[in-house]
């Protein structure tokens, strides 16, 4: 059960996506177009801010506030409730758990307005969930600088016109048992030697920003350094946690749209002389719809519980987003199925959905890790 001041927030998210999200999104989507207007009326609405506290220009709410905003835009656009999530989660949050009272008083204004959007440069071309092992950028300490060089891969929010930095991941070195040593370094963006590619022709989340980086020689400060020198994979894996849960919310607003637009779609259309939510075969499939949906939000809710009351939540994250984005791939599939050749028509939304719902089963962890994660948490991993 809902809080007055979640639910209203909730509510406030809704109305936004039906009335200024949903009736533009799918001419920006089909374009491949940034929706730079729509980014601006989210900052102005503080949802940008909303786990990042007053004194560093944000609403003073938490990360479950968050979660209820991405699962309401989702419910209309993924594109759009991923920038936010890249924007808080892999831009904001790190810097507001990590960074020095200096960087936060550099960045955070901006993030949690909106005016500015972070990212977080972390996959690189030859590594994808190995990342200490496929990690091939690296940072170099000459003097009071910091020289990176390397590529990171499928990188949100890298290269808009309001993109402030880059927090990059890279090996500075190597530790006593050789492995490498890890530091996270804020690139910000215009910096020389830091250049990034047209963005990706993408199969969903056309919308959004995701482009290839590229570091050659790239020099910044020592100062630019994230949180403690080495600590880089440490701070990628709480990072992660967190935003798994942000994902599965995102995933189980995809899903409830696929429930609301197969609703609709059940009452309006007609075949042999009666509207097709009245065939037994259209109720069954919109009500396991309707299963996967409510099963995936509890769990996701019980993640955001336990990490807003200071619990471990690593093993109840991956379990969110593990159920979350099946329910999200499921409820596309079947979505797309009630509408039949409608339902391959990219004018109605469920077939953006079908495209926007297979990447929740990949990015920040693929189901494969997340099952590795439970497994682990579970003690089987010693066996």
């Amino acid at each position: 059960m809902l809080t007055d001041e979640y639910d209203d927030l909730r509510k406030s998210v809704e109305s936004f996506a039906r009335e200024v999200v949903a009736p533009v999104i799918g001419d920006l989507y089909e374009r491949g177009e940034f929706p730079y207007e729509i980014i601006r009326k989210m900052g102005a609405m503080g949802l940008f801010g909303l786990p990042i506290p007053e004194e560093h220009g944000g609403m003073g709410g938490d990360y479950f506030a968050l979660c209820l905003a991405l699962e309401e835009l989702a419910r209309v656009d993924s594109s759009v409730a991923i920038t936010l999530e890249a924007g808080v989660s892999l831009g904001a949050m790190p810097l507001l758990r990590f960074g020095t009272d200096e960087q936060r008083a550099q960045w955070l204004p901006a993030l949690a307005a909106g005016e500015k959007l972070g990212a977080f440069g972390l996959t690189e071309p030859g590594g994808g969930s190995d990342v200490p092992g496929g990690m091939r950028t690296t940072a170099t300490l000459d003097g009071a600088e910091w020289v990176i060089n390397g590529s990171k891969a499928f990188i949100t929010n890298a290269g808009t016109a309001i993109t402030g930095f880059v927090a990059v991941a890279a090996i500075t070195g190597r530790r006593a048992d050789g492995r490498p040593e890890i530091s996270t370094i804020i690139v910000p963006s215009g910096t020389p030697g830091f250049t990034f590619s047209e963005k990706y022709s993408k199969v969903g989340w056309s919308a959004s920003d995701t482009r290839e980086l590229a570091f050659t020689d790239c020099r910044v400060p020592a100062a630019n350094l994230l949180g403690e020198r080495g600590r880089g994979y440490a701070q990628f894996l709480q990072t992660l946690d967190e935003g798994r849960i942000a994902i599965a919310a995102l995933s189980v607003g995809l899903a409830q749209g696929c429930v609301d637009e197969s609703l609709r779609y059940a009452r309006e259309r007609h075949a042999f002389g009666r509207a097709i939510g009245g065939y037994q075969a259209i109720q069954f499939k919109i009500a396991d719809m309707e299963v996967r949906t409510h099963t995936a939000r509890l769990a996701y809710y019980h993640a955001a519980d336990r990490m807003r009351s200071g619990l471990p939540f690593k093993k109840e994250a991956a379990i969110a987003k593990l159920a979350a984005s099946n329910a999200a791939m499921d409820n596309a599939r079947d979505a797309t199925q009630i509408f039949g050749g409608y339902g391959f028509m990219n004018e109605y939304p469920v077939a953006r959905f079908y495209r926007d719902a297979k990447i929740l089963e990949i990015g920040e962890g693929t189901s494969e890790v997340q099952r590795m994660l439970i497994a682990r948490e579970l003690g089987l991993s010693g066996l």
